[in-house]
């Protein structure tokens, strides 16, 4: 399983926003490039079309734990589609599960997701799953093992859940700690905006 292994606040402090889950995001103080040239690179200087394009797209990865073959792939597959593009490809990357179980609130950042589903945590339809990139369908039910509710990463998720609002097209069950997929994903549950990318790749 591909993964992005650079270092994780160093892409943050590049792109000059916090793109990770951490509370502790550098970004806060240091919203320059990393480097001994970082605060000199903070500039006004004027970016072209084309490099928003790039960021966006860059920034969109970043966020998504996702390599470029595979982010291609989806942007590929949502073009072929009779429709908006942008609409298809935020329904791709948002109903991926190790995505479904970080909006759900059971785990606390994305890394912990895909770590998660990837050691057989979860079950969708009642068949345990072991693949971050599976994407769900509506009328999907999402259960946490019961063998699973022992361990340490779940050991405060009902404390965690209390005050906890999971998006509106999944109904989660805090008490069990399961979610069923009410709706597909719309293009205003991602926080970025997708006409760039589109745009990067109808070059």
């Amino acid at each position: 399983m591909a993964r992005d292994l650079r270092p994780k606040h160093k892409l943050c402090r590049r792109f000059g926003e916090k793109l990770c889950d951490s509370v502790k995001c550098p970004v806060k103080r240091r919203s320059y490039p990393p480097g001994i040239h970082g605060p000199q690179k903070k500039s006004n200087k004027k970016v072209s079309a084309y490099g928003k394009q790039l960021l966006e797209k860059q920034k969109v990865k970043r966020i998504y734990g996702i390599l470029e073959r595979q982010f291609s792939n989806y942007v590929t597959e949502a073009s072929r589609k009779k429709g908006d593009t942008g609409k298809f490809l935020v329904e791709m990357l948002e109903s991926r599960l190790d995505t479904v179980i970080f909006r759900l609130g059971l785990v606390s950042t994305r890394p912990a997701a895909r770590q998660a589903v990837g050691h057989g945590h979860f079950m969708v339809n009642g068949r345990r799953v072991t693949i971050p990139s599976l994407r769900v369908k509506i009328g999907d039910l999402i259960t946490l093992r019961e063998r699973s509710r022992k361990s340490p990463l779940f050991a405060s998720a009902t404390e965690r859940l209390a005050k906890f609002e999971a998006p509106g097209w999944l109904d989660l069950d805090k008490k069990n700690l399961s979610a069923k997929v009410l709706n597909a994903p719309t293009l205003e549950d991602a926080n970025f905006n997708i006409k760039p990318i589109i745009e990067f790749y109808s070059r």
